[in-house]
This record gives structure tokens, C-alpha cells and sequence, in this order.
């Protein structure tokens, strides 16, 4: 499993004016953990079809309109993919539809989330229906976790 601390011996931040050879390695490594091309059609086909409930949030969550942070949209961490993602935070919002509480399911979740966050990667979870339901609640969560990140930052 590969841990923040291996990305950053590997990946330490890079000073203006290195070689082009160097940036590309560093480059390589990280496309193989965030948004790697052999998902590319997959999230963007969920992108095209998202649920409602993310949609819903989708709309609050673009063009940085919660304390203008930039956040992305089905972004791929390894072999997973989030629903959406704050680079800057490292902040990954998940949104749970009925899918995520069928038999086995939360397993898969709990280990899906321990590899996320082994990388250095926060979570925030709602459910579908918390979003349609209480869409203010939820807003509020998300705030306030992004102004405790912005904090430790």
C-alpha cells in the first residue's frame, strides 16, 4: 500500500526550473494513483449519468462556490473513484445510494476508504437521501470540514 510519506520521497515538491525529465517522472507517478487514463471513459461515463442526489450537489459544489474551493467530479485515487474531490484539501466528498448498504457492500466501502485515506485523503460521507432531504445540513458539514482543513493546512 503506498502511503503519503513514499509519494513524498519519491514526489518531493518540485522548484521552478527543473529539467522537463524530472517533472515527467514525478508526473508518471502521480498519474498512476490520481485520474489515470485507463479510467477515463469510465468516469466520464458517470459524470454523464450521475444520480440525482449528486447532481443536486454537483450544482452547489462547482465554479468554487463553498469558501472558494475548487472541487472535481468522479476523480480517480488508485483503483476507486470518488464522487467528489477537493485537490487543494484533500478532501473527498462521498454521497451513498442504495447500492452502498446492500450485503457486503460496506466492507468493500470501509476498505475502499482506508486505501483513500492511507494516501493522505479526508472523507466526508452523506447519503442520498440526506442530500434531497436536508441539501442545507449537508452544505453546512461540508463547510465547516473545509474551514477545519483550511485550518490545518
Amino acid at each position: 500500500m503506498l502511503l503519503v510519506s513514499d509519494i513524498e520521497a519519491v514526489c518531493p515538491p518540485l522548484a521552478r526550473g527543473t529539467p522537463r525529465f524530472l517533472r515527467q517522472g514525478v508526473l508518471t507517478i502521480m498519474n498512476q494513483i490520481f485520474n489515470r487514463r485507463a479510467q477515463k471513459e469510465m468516469r466520464q461515463a458517470l459524470r454523464q449519468s450521475l444520480p440525482p442526489a449528486e447532481l443536486i450537489l454537483w450544482s452547489k459544489l462547482r465554479s468554487r462556490q463553498i469558501c472558494d474551493q475548487k472541487f472535481r467530479r468522479q476523480f480517480s485515487v488508485g483503483l476507486y473513484v470518488v464522487d467528489f474531490y477537493c485537490p487543494d484539501l484533500k478532501l473527498a466528498i462521498e454521497v451513498d445510494g442504495d447500492s452502498h448498504f446492500q450485503a457486503g457492500e460496506q466492507r468493500r466501502d470501509r476498505k475502499r476508504q482506508a486505501y483513500i485515506e492511507s494516501i493522505g485523503i479526508r472523507f466526508l460521507r452523506s447519503r442520498n437521501n440526506e442530500v434531497r432531504e436536508n441539501l442545507r445540513g449537508v452544505l453546512e458539514a461540508i463547510y465547516r470540514r473545509i474551514l477545519e482543513l483550511k485550518g490545518s493546512v
